[in-house]
């Protein structure tokens, strides 16, 4: 059965905002790597991008979430157009409550968790960073 590992873009914020994942979630990081890692005579970083991430994971469950910041010579990631979202199934309406609780705080709810009408418990937001989640929690 495949796995779906979603991978999101930020603008020079994805520590910050895989820091606060890591705080609703728990774990550790499996992989941090800076743009100054990979810097060689063939590729040159600019002070301003050395400390920003080139790639970060975060195990969760049998998934992994991933994300970068993009380069500034490559353009800015519109963070509030991105239509994607990450789904969340969870094992308990517990486990559902915290999740969205967590995840939520400072962002913007656009469905209250709560039953939904096609039988789940299920929530959908956009975090404080602009990154659009669904918390459900499917009891059959």
């Amino acid at each position: 059965m495949p796995t779906i590992n979603p991978y999101i873009n930020f603008n020079g914020n994805a520590e910050d905002a895989f820091e606060f994942y890591r705080s609703v979630f728990g774990g550790e990081f499996s992989k941090v790597i800076r743009f100054k890692d990979l810097e060689s005579s063939d590729f040159k970083v600019s002070d301003k991008e050395k400390n920003k991430i080139m790639h970060i994971a975060l195990p969760i469950g049998k998934n992994v979430l991933m994300a970068n910041d993009v380069p500034e010579i490559m353009g800015r990631v519109n963070e509030n157009e991105n239509r994607s979202k990450i789904s969340v199934s969870v094992e308990s309406r517990k486990e559902a409550d915290k999740l969205f609780s967590g995840l939520s705080k400072d962002g913007n709810v656009e469905m209250p968790i709560s039953d939904s009408p096609w039988g789940s418990y299920f929530g959908m937001f956009r975090d404080k960073y602009g990154i659009e989640w669904t918390i459900e929690f499917a009891s059959n």
